[in-house]
């Protein structure tokens, strides 16, 4: 079936992003948009927009219900539930199916399979995909806890099994640490996911978070878009990531796409999906879980293969065969990519909520900016606090490294604090360099280093504002995007 017509299910740069592909290939779109976001680029960008009154998640882009109305009332003919929210909900994509729309991912029943970390894992072993150290299987009390971690060995990580963003989730290192936190996490299950269940794993020690991008379609045929680095990290979240990883050897590549690929055939998985895995130092790797959706890094992986990942959704959602096999499919140079949050790195990433009064960037065709808002306009507390995304693509990770350093030298957003000083500081630090540098790369960094990107942050606006003041203002740059 042709899709004419696209409700996305999403908000801010995201919904952007998709209006974009969505142009290109002449298909209508129908943006949502809840009372904070009126004044967005994506509500004026496509097609159709339709208010969603209030301002929490709850009752606006988590409503599926009143979303699936919404897209027939307009005549959609799919939704595309974008990254969070409502994206790997497997009732959602079920009631969206039943409504008679294409929902623009996987099979409900992928969604589900992969959504529960313990079921994933017993999944992945019957693909043979390596997994860390642990048990399949909810821990059913206390004295179990503290019997399987003695059985694996201190330290461990006691994980949520319907978990996800760092959620639910202890570093455990002693059998004082277990007793004081095994209420707390599973209490913070049941509250975050509405599932008390909680298992244990070996925690690795300065292990690198690798992901391989994977695609199937509805005729069974898949292929790998190699991997993405994603180890620089706050709050187990992602701040930072690049394609393809400094350091992996073209051998581990090859099995870790290979093992990714086993994981989707086990479940008959089609549309976009990411396995996460661990590798430590000697490049054994082990499945960490998989994302049933497009991942907010996936830009990178665009640049590198010159391919449009959100039209391949499109594609295979109207049960279109994939665009290119394996052997069509080759690594183009380096990309990295900078979340562009409205976070105060200095106090933990805490969010920076306010109105942007300046958003300067220079124009490099070689950098890629998806933003989902612009100068003027009000990032408030509702929702995530992501402002968008740069990412920069060169020759060499060398060059790219270098490319995006001289990039954030120039560039100016005044009125909230942001990340990019902390990248403008990752990017210099002969640790991000040399590429050897794991998930602690946050952790173990301490005050007076990030002070030291407070004030280059501080020299680089006073020195941009100057040079603002020689040129006519707006000479050479874009405003917001």
């Amino acid at each position: 079936m042709k899709i004419k017509k696209i409700l996305i299910a999403n908000r801010g740069e995201i919904a952007r992003r998709i209006i974009r592909t969505c142009t290109k290939m002449a298909i209508e779109t129908i943006a949502i948009y809840a009372d904070p976001d009126e004044p967005l680029p994506y509500v004026r960008e496509a097609s159709t927009s339709v208010h969603l009154p209030g301002t929490s998640s709850t009752n606006t882009y988590l409503d599926g219900q009143k979303i699936i109305r919404i897209a027939q009332d307009q005549g959609a003919d799919a939704i595309h539930p974008g990254y969070g929210f409502l994206s790997e909900n497997a009732e959602f994509a079920k009631a969206v199916e039943d409504s008679g729309l294409i929902f623009i991912g996987p099979s409900p029943e992928s969604i589900e399979a992969m959504g529960h970390k313990i079921r994933a894992k017993k999944l992945a072993l019957a693909a043979n995909v390596p997994l860390i150290p642990g048990n399949t299987s909810p821990v059913q009390s206390l004295d179990q806890a503290l019997s399987e971690a003695q059985s694996i060995g201190y330290p461990v990580l006691l994980k949520a099994a319907a978990g996800g963003g760092g959620k639910g989730m202890r570093t455990i290192r002693s059998d004082k640490e277990m007793k004081e936190m095994y209420d707390r996490v599973k209490s913070e299950a049941k509250s975050s996911f509405g599932d008390e269940e909680v298992f244990i794993e070996k925690y690795l020690e300065d292990p690198k978070h690798v992901e391989i991008q994977l695609f199937g379609d509805q005729q069974g045929n898949y292929v790998h878009l190699f991997e993405r680095d994603c180890s620089i990290q706050r709050r187990h979240q992602k701040v930072i990531e690049e394609a393809p990883c400094a350091t992996i050897r073209s051998s581990t590549r090859q099995k870790m796409g290979k093992a990714a690929i086993r994981l989707a055939q086990e479940v008959g998985y089609f549309s976009s999906g990411t396995v996460e895995f661990l590798m430590d130092r000697d490049q054994n790797f082990y499945f960490l879980e998989m994302n049933t959706r497009l991942q907010v890094e996936h830009p990178v992986t665009e640049l590198i293969t010159g391919t449009d990942l959100v039209k391949w959704q499109i594609l295979v959602a109207e049960g279109k065969p994939l665009p290119r096999s394996q052997d069509e499919l080759r690594i183009d140079g380096h990309a990295i990519e900078l979340r562009l949050y409205a976070e105060d790195y200095l106090d933990n990433f805490s969010p920076s909520p306010g109105r942007i009064d300046h958003m300067r960037f220079p124009e490099d065709p070689s950098i890629r900016l998806d933003m989902g808002f612009e100068a003027g306009q009000e990032v408030t507390l509702y929702f995530d606090p992501m402002i968008g995304k740069i990412i920069g693509h060169a020759e060499d990770r060398e060059r790219c490294i270098r490319k995006m350093q001289e990039w954030l030298k120039k560039t100016l957003v005044t009125g909230i604090d942001t990340t990019i000083p902390f990248g403008q500081y990752v990017l210099s630090s002969p640790d991000f360099q040399s590429g050897d540098y794991a998930i602690t790369y946050y952790a173990d960094l301490e005050q007076e280093d990030l002070e030291s990107a407070e004030k280059e942050k501080g020299e680089t606006a006073a020195a941009f504002a100057h040079w603002l003041l020689e040129k006519e203002k707006g000479e050479a740059y874009l405003l917001g995007e």
